[in-house]
């Protein structure tokens, strides 16, 4: 069913920004995927969405095709991003039937909670076969198209893209190996490796025009990563550490891809950028002193020693 816009997009971008452009989008059933998705399509652009459950993928196309009267948004389901053949294929009829790929969102992934001594060398392989392996593989699929359509949107920087912008990806990443985070070891250096290859992409594709960015949500309310791995009642308490004071929305994901994708991110190439509200710069807030209660407080470090002593 159709969305009102500010679910998915702000207000600031332009209607027709991503006009007669194309989307390739892996994990595009998703609700973080899908709402990057969705905001491209709003502003222009046809779309195909990968996932491995069909009945999903087909229906969550449909529903993002209701974004804008016109669009064309094509689901392709069954294709496991593991398997090169299948990602491919799809790749190859997203072009075909939709005249291009001009913007990629590399976002399929796996994830759970366990810690690493319960976890099967089988399941990290899984792990990092979806995520790195997947990732490398969609960038194998798409390099062509994006290539090409890099050379027909090359960017000065001095004068406007008369056709507006493409050649780009995007990779769906995490903030969870920066500081290291317990249970998610096996993801940790899943997107660990994810970082290093958009690096790789932007180093030995940016002479051909293409730029190759990763965006790091932290906890973003309302999705299935959300539900995944975190308890309900720890929700709210969680919350609080977190710098702005709430989880993020799928909006806030999506304006950070369309700013990537647009005329705005041409100069941008090989960054991270996190929209996680300031998130993971309080994961090491575990003294005993709670966040942000005792900041706010203005009361002084009692309890331990060698602590700063009043001036009179």
């Amino acid at each position: 069913m159709p969305l009102e816009r500010y679910q998915y997009l702000s207000n600031v971008w332009r209607d027709g920004l991503f006009a007669n452009k194309v989307i390739f989008c892996t994990g595009g059933a998703g609700s973080i995927c899908s709402a990057q998705v969705r905001a491209m399509v709003h502003l222009g652009a046809n779309a195909c969405i990968v996932g491995r459950n069909v009945e999903k993928t087909e229906n969550m196309a449909k529903d993002i095709a209701t974004a804008r009267k016109g669009a064309k948004v094509i689901g392709i389901g069954a294709v496991d991003v593991r398997k090169p053949e299948l990602l491919q294929a799809a790749a190859d009829r997203c072009a075909k039937e939709l005249g291009s790929i001009d913007f990629v969102i590399a976002g399929a992934a796996g994830n759970f909670l366990a810690p690493m001594d319960q976890i099967s060398p089988n399941a990290m392989k899984s792990v990092i076969d979806i995520d790195v392996l997947g990732s490398y593989n969609t960038v194998k699929a798409t390099l062509p198209y994006l290539v090409e359509s890099a050379a027909k949107h090359r960017t000065d920087g001095h004068t406007p893209p008369p056709n507006g912008t493409g050649g780009r990806i995007i990779f769906v990443s995490a903030t969870l190996h920066y500081s290291g985070t317990p249970l998610q070891s096996h993801v940790s250096v899943a997107k660990a490796g994810v970082d290093a290859m958009a690096m790789s992409v932007a180093i030995e594709q940016g002479p051909k025009g293409i730029t190759s960015n990763i965006i790091a949500p932290g906890p973003i309310a309302d999705t299935e990563g959300v539900a995944r791995l975190s308890k309900q009642d720890h929700r709210e308490k969680s919350s609080k550490g977190i710098p702005s004071g709430r989880y993020g929305t799928v909006k806030e994901i999506a304006d950070a891809t369309v700013y990537l994708f647009s005329d705005a991110g041409n100069y941008v190439n090989g960054e991270t950028l996190v929209v996680d509200g300031g998130q993971w710069h309080t994961a090491g807030f575990a003294n005993g002193f709670a966040y942000p209660d005792f900041l706010i407080s203005g009361d002084v470090v009692t309890g331990v020693a060698g602590g700063k002593k009043s001036k009179l």
